[in-house]
């Protein structure tokens, strides 16, 4: 049961490591554990930190699974309500966690679901955050403890080297080329998280099959009017 509609292109596939191999190893191994296990992680924004859980929720999916993902960068269009039962689910996935901090009514809210996943065995529960738990604004210090309670990671940012390579690898999955002249055009010139990277390769996919041309520098500078 998915609460909200995960794109089918964010998976473990399409994720570029870079310097992140003991992260997602760790990741899809929790995943294949019996019994509750809890793993955060933090980066900034936009960089792969959505996506990882989209991938955690794919895997699980296809072996039918009981998933919740829940944005919390939207607690303000839910209420902690939606927290009632999941301890019942095998994978628990809460993203933006720092979003609800100085949101006591959230942060009490997460603290006990979080005791009735250790009580109940048998959910993984993973949390992204913007920065590591200690870090984090909470009124309840006890959120910030239990946070650390499983397995605490950072997720690195990508070289641009990498995001050239993540940008391929992307390119790829959808079935075509990006040349590394085109990639590094790219990269010069628009935003560089990789959200923003991904969005624009989307864009230029799209136009590429309505036009019927190749991606190459000049097309770019249409569609994008450089």
């Amino acid at each position: 049961m998915l609460p909200v509609s995960l794109p089918d292109t964010e998976t473990f596939a399409s994720f570029y490591t870079g310097y992140n191999e003991l992260l997602i190893n760790n990741l899809r191994a929790v995943l294949n554990k019996s019994g509750f296990h809890c793993l955060y992680f933090w980066a900034n924004a936009s960089s792969g930190r959505t996506h990882l859980l989209h991938a955690a929720c794919h895997d699980l999916s296809l072996s039918n699974k009981l998933i919740s993902y829940i944005p919390l960068e939207q607690h303000l269009l839910l209420t902690p309500d939606i927290l009632f039962g999941l301890e019942n689910y095998d994978l628990v996935c809460l993203d933006n966690i720092d979003q609800i901090a100085g949101y006591l009514q959230w942060e009490e809210a997460i603290f006990d679901l979080f005791n009735r996943l250790l009580e109940n065995s048998q959910a993984k529960l993973l949390i992204t955050g913007n920065n590591s738990p200690k870090q984090i604004p909470f009124n309840l210090p006890d959120l910030a403890s239990r946070l650390e309670w499983g397995q605490v990671y950072q997720l690195k940012e990508l070289t641009d080297e990498d995001k050239l390579s993540a940008l391929q690898l992307r390119a790829k999955l959808r079935g075509f080329d990006l040349s590394t002249e085109v990639g590094l055009f790219l990269l010069k010139r628009v935003e560089r998280d990789m959200r923003s990277l991904f969005d624009m390769l989307n864009k230029l996919d799209k136009a590429t099959i309505a036009e019927q041309r190749k991606l190459t520098i000049p097309f770019i500078k249409t569609v994008f009017n450089l």
